[in-house]
């Protein structure tokens, strides 16, 4: 098992540091979804920075093209993606691995993700739907959070135990659905039964109604470095038959884009 270390808190200023540069990170991870269109106090109190800091940092953004204002509301351009696609483009395995995804979602009719793990969550890096089944919209670089999904939770299955104890007690725990664990203990062994048979099947725990399965992305060294999934409805299709039916046809695929690493 790979141990990879923890987000920690904000080191102080150094050499190794420089906290202009994290500022203009804070600023840019103030925008989403729910706020993408901010006036200058909003940005300064998402970011925990001063109106005067927020704006210097603003306008710089402004200056490279990352962000446009109207005059009173901020907003990010679609330059912002080239830093997440730098990622993408530096790891061409991706680009490679979607055409064994969409067939798989050809084969069981159910959309397919892929993530890696960051720190107390999933980051997607390759999606192909087939139809929208969620109430959160999903795509490239979208978030969700490790302790309650089928990718988190085998994610986690390839640290240490104490690591996947500190990333878990780092997590901001809810209950999301009434079948929703959020019992650190129970939690810590519903990891160790992922990594026991290298997969993980969530029913309801994110979302009502959706149930997914996971199966590893290992490297030549047979470290997880990704996992993929496939989600359905619960009204569709149970955890039994999803089990049954889809995970065999799941983790051949996991294995043929783990034989493109």
């Amino acid at each position: 098992m790979a141990t990879h270390p923890a987000q920690t808190d904000t080191p102080a200023p150094g050499d190794s540091y420089v906290q202009s540069f994290a500022r203009g990170l804070q600023v840019i991870r103030s925008f989403s979804a729910n706020a993408p269109h901010q006036t200058l106090s909003e940005v300064a109190a998402g970011s925990g920075l001063t109106r005067a800091g927020a704006r210097r940092i603003l306008l710089t953004l402004q200056t490279l093209g990352y962000v446009v204002t109207d005059g009173k509301l901020f907003t990010l351009t679609p330059r912002i993606l080239d830093l997440g696609f730098a990622y993408l483009s530096s790891m061409p395995i991706w680009n490679r691995a979607e055409p064994v995804m969409e067939a798989l979602v050809q084969q069981v009719q159910e959309s397919c993700s892929a993530a890696v793990l960051d720190a107390t969550d999933i980051v997607y890096v390759m999606r192909v739907p087939t139809q929208k089944i969620m109430r959160i919209s999903l795509g490239v670089g979208s978030r969700l959070p490790a302790y309650c999904t089928s990718l988190g939770r085998l994610l986690l299955a390839d640290l240490e135990d104490d690591e996947v104890r500190a990333r878990l007690e780092a997590s901001d725990i809810q209950a999301l659905t009434k079948h929703t664990v959020t019992d650190i203990d129970v939690l810590m062994a519903k990891v160790a039964q992922a990594r026991k048979q290298q997969w993980c099947l969530v029913n309801q725990e994110l979302e009502e109604g959706l149930i997914s399965v996971a199966a590893p992305i290992v490297d030549r060294h047979g470290r997880m470095v990704a996992a993929l999934n496939i989600s359905g409805q619960a009204n569709r299709t149970s955890a039994k038959v999803m089990q049954e039916t889809m995970l065999p046809a799941l983790v051949d695929a996991a294995k043929k884009v783990s034989q493109l690493l």
